[in-house]
């Protein structure tokens, strides 16, 4: 058959910047065309001249002086019909297709037409086949005067962010060729357009609507979504407005303006059963009219063929088959059949949508594909029977057909269709009589066959592509090309591909001011490059990595640097503990006494030594002193150096780790060593002047625990004084040695070798008790249970030294549920007895023993 991969096309015109094309002969789409020469396209992005190149990279420099582009000015009334006009669908061959009534939208239509009037923004929400599109058509011409700008057709299929979107109503309405600005410069421009958006197919929500909405405040928008878009935040203010399905009447009279006849009962009847089963929506009885106009060309009912006998030559038979009524199931779901009905052209556009995810080529591209002189008519076959439906400027399967004719076999060959489909790409996109915006029309497609190529397809489609959709301005399509490029020449090992696809995504990057990415990216191409010994490639990828550079330089200029503040002059040297210093947080510098008074740190009391209470009272005083100089210690500076102003957003304040403790004197207990190096509060406090004449008051604990160790104190040297009256008065003599004095009762056996003297009383009897130990000096003996603490006299004395007195102990003892302290103290008796607390005496010169 005859292929028209060769030809050029009637509404395809070779590029401005480069010379026309030269005849040559039919190219294969499996290789590039090489006919004319490479298209260089040069750009303005934001601050930076870009000129695309599709041999060597893109090549980007700062604009020069004098060369920045004009503000642009707006487009008028006569351009914006122009443009409204190429945004429609194309126009395609075969017999017009039947202009479809808006059925029972009036209502609707007004109320749309009455917000936007007031300048609300609406949200049309309705199922997939439920008329949103016609509803926005019949609303964009009721709406033509109510802006200054006009009314601007969007298409949000594929949006998520509303970069893109933005983008593309500044191209709609202000004239800027070879032109994208900058973010900072796009918002200033789009804040100036006042005009009714009608945005179709919505796919984004929440706050990248708020964005969009917020960028753009003088627009009032109508946005066509389903109803399982994410819906905007309740701060949007938007009006909500929800799409039924028709009436019973209503789904009657679009039906019989679909088959152009009057219906009969029974198909009223299975009408009346198919509005029940698809709620009413307007898609389903397109595709109902489609079946009955099938049925009655296969049942002959058209009175000219009642007429005329069958040749003998015609395949169709001379009795006619009856061809009854759809099933309810096959009018819900009329994909199947009434793609057996149409053309074999028709089907083979089919099973290429299904493999390119739903998106149709332009129907110029069909003959190519399905190898059909005709196959252009295909998409008017189609769009007539419902199974294709309008999305921008070009047309995709209607909701539902792909997984209905996926079921029935249509994706088996989709591998196959994709492989052809992204060489036939690969070979237009690269023609140079294509110009770039015909390539952008046509994005999706060459995207789905991309995803669905082998690897090398898929190399040499980007790597034509690429720079097509540089120079049309749709950059989102030119990002998720390299990505897949990239991906695709690094699964075939193609090293020179793949460092053309990192450099361009490094320029891409640099362009939108990502650094960081562009930085990578330059660096991953600079070394594959360096890698190849390219050297050209090296020295564009070096040019563009200086630019990034220069940006980060500038950025970092920007943003104050890290400083801490120098001392005065004359200020004397710091110790050698002190490394950092911390900045107060006073911008000025203390230069009075009094201020100077107040930024001092406060400084413990050293405790007294012939008090401890008073010690542990100051303990709450000392821990605010250290946390005060731990947070704020103030600069070194002479008495009559002037006030020195210091910025707050040039210094940057600095806590030391380790806390400045200004302390004078050495802690003399554990709790003052506990405070000083873990404060119970580790919050900085604010310094504070000191107050000479209130003394701070301490904790309700501390308090206590002090109380309780100034009365055991007072109880310790009560009941020494109580000991050593009671030993004064029963023996004068001076003694030779002191006895240890216990709170413990100790028994002691008396010894029977020694004899009574005259003045000592007659012993006792002796009980026999077990032999103990002989007790230390001082050490005390556990009492005998059943036996009374007897008085033994001694004569033996100590080997202490009379003057030798050891220092008072407190231990406590945890002898019962109350700890009991055991007192030990040394007095001096007579040195005829050793006498214990209990009242056992020891005669002297004999051992004390314990029963």
């Amino acid at each position: 058959m005859d292929r028209t991969q060769g030809r050029t096309e009637q509404h395809e015109q070779p590029t401005g910047g480069s010379a026309p094309a030269a005849p040559t002969a039919p190219a294969t789409p499996g290789t590039p065309a090489a006919a004319g020469p490479a298209r260089v396209v040069s750009l303005t992005a934001g601050g930076f001249a870009l000129t695309v190149n599709p041999v060597d990279g893109s090549e980007i420099e700062p604009l020069r002086p004098g060369t920045e582009p004009a503000l642009p000015a707006k487009r008028d009334a006569a351009a914006r019909a122009a443009r409204t006009a190429a945004a429609r669908p194309p126009v395609l061959p075969g017999p017009a297709a039947l202009v479809r009534p808006l059925q029972a939208r009036e209502e609707e239509r007004e109320r749309l037409v009455r917000l936007l009037g007031r300048g609300r923004s609406v949200r049309l929400t309705g199922p997939s086949g439920s008329g949103r599109s016609a509803l926005l058509d019949a609303v964009a011409d009721r709406c033509a005067g109510l802006a200054p700008d006009g009314v601007v057709r969007l298409s949000g299929f594929g949006q998520q962010q509303p970069g893109e979107l933005l983008h593309a109503l500044y191209a709609t309405v202000y004239e800027a060729e070879r032109e994208r600005p900058g973010r900072i410069e796009l918002l200033a421009r789009v804040r100036e357009i006042g005009a009714v958006v009608l945005l179709d197919d919505l796919e984004m929500g929440g706050t990248a609507l708020d964005e969009l909405m917020r960028a753009t405040p003088e627009c009032a928008y109508l946005l066509a979504a389903t109803p399982d878009t994410r819906a905007p935040s309740d701060d949007s203010h938007i009006e909500e407005v929800f799409l039924g399905g028709l009436g019973k009447a209503d789904c009657l009279e679009l039906l019989e303006a679909g088959v152009g006849r009057p219906l009969t009962d029974e198909e009223s009847a299975w009408a009346g059963d198919l509005r029940f089963a698809s709620e009413g929506l307007p898609l389903r009885f397109v595709q109902a009219a489609a079946l009955l106009r099938q049925r009655d060309e296969l049942n002959h009912s058209d009175e000219d063929d009642e007429e005329e006998e069958p040749g003998v030559f015609e395949e169709r038979p001379r009795d006619a088959v009856h061809v009854p009524l759809p099933t309810l199931a096959e009018g819900a779901a009329p994909a199947e059949l009434l793609a057996s009905r149409v053309s074999e052209s028709a089907r083979a556009a089919l099973r290429i949508a299904c493999a390119l995810g739903g998106e149709l080529p332009h129907h110029a591209h069909l003959p190519a594909l399905v190898g059909d002189t005709h196959a252009d008519t295909a998409v008017a076959e189609l769009l007539a029977c419902g199974l294709l439906t309008p999305v921008g400027t070009r047309y995709r399967l209607a909701a539902g057909v792909a997984r209905q004719l996926e079921e029935v076999g249509y994706g088996d060959t989709a591998s196959e269709e994709a492989r052809t489909a992204a060489r036939h790409y690969a070979w237009w996109t690269g023609h140079a009589s294509v110009v770039p915006e015909r390539v952008a029309a046509e994005a999706d497609a060459v995207l789905a066959a991309l995803a669905g190529a082998d690897v090398v397809a898929a190399v040499l489609l980007a790597r034509t592509a690429a720079p097509a959709f540089a120079a049309s301005l749709h950059w989102e399509a030119w990002e998720r090309v390299l990505r897949s490029g990239a991906e695709a020449a690094r699964k075939a090992g193609e090293v020179a591909e793949q460092a053309y696809f990192h450099h361009e995504l490094g320029v891409l990057a640099l362009c939108e001011e990502r650094l960081d990415r562009a930085r990578a990216e330059l660096e991953t191409s600079i070394g594959l490059r360096g890698a190849l010994a390219d050297k050209r490639g090296t020295v564009a990828g070096r040019r563009a990595l200086a630019l990034v550079v220069d940006r980060e330089t500038a950025g970092a200029a920007v943003s104050p640097p890290l400083r801490l503040e120098a001392p005065a002059p004359g200020a004397p040297a710091a110790a050698p503990e002190a490394v950092t210093v911390a900045t107060p947080t006073t911008p000025t510098t203390p230069t009075t006494p009094a201020e100077r008074g107040a930024a001092a740190p406060r400084v413990a009391p050293s405790p007294s030594p012939a008090s401890s209470a008073s010690s542990t009272a100051s303990a709450p005083d000392s821990r605010a002193a250290s946390e005060a100089s731990t947070t704020r210690v103030p600069p070194v500076a002479p008495a009559a150096a002037p006030a020195v102003a210091v910025s707050a957003e040039a210094v940057t304040r600095m806590t030391p780790v380790v806390p400045v403790t200004a302390r004078s004197e050495t802690p003399t207990t554990l709790s003052e060593v506990f405070e000083d190096a873990f404060p119970l509060d580790p919050k900085p406090a604010p310094p504070t002047a000191p107050r000479p004449t209130a003394a701070p008051a301490p904790a309700p604990g501390r308090r206590r625990l002090v109380l309780l160790a100034g009365a055991g104190a007072l109880a310790v040297v009560a009941l020494g004084t109580v000991v050593s009256l009671a030993l004064s008065s029963s023996d004068s003599g001076p003694p030779a040695q002191g006895p240890a004095v216990t709170s413990t009762p100790t028994v002691t056996a008396p010894d029977p070798t020694v004899a009574n003297s005259g003045n000592d009383p007659a012993p006792e009897p002796p009980v026999s008790a077990p032999p103990t130990a002989t007790p230390e000096p001082g050490q005390s003996a556990a009492p005998t249970p059943g036996r009374s603490p007897v008085r033994t006299p001694s004569r033996r004395p100590s080997s202490t030294p009379p003057n030798s007195a050891p220092p008072t102990a407190v231990s406590p003892s945890p002898t019962g549920a109350q700890p009991t302290p055991t007192v030990t103290e040394t007095v001096t008796p007579s040195p005829s007895a050793t006498t214990t607390q209990t009242g056992t005496t020891t005669p002297a010169g004999s051992p004390a023993t314990g029963g």
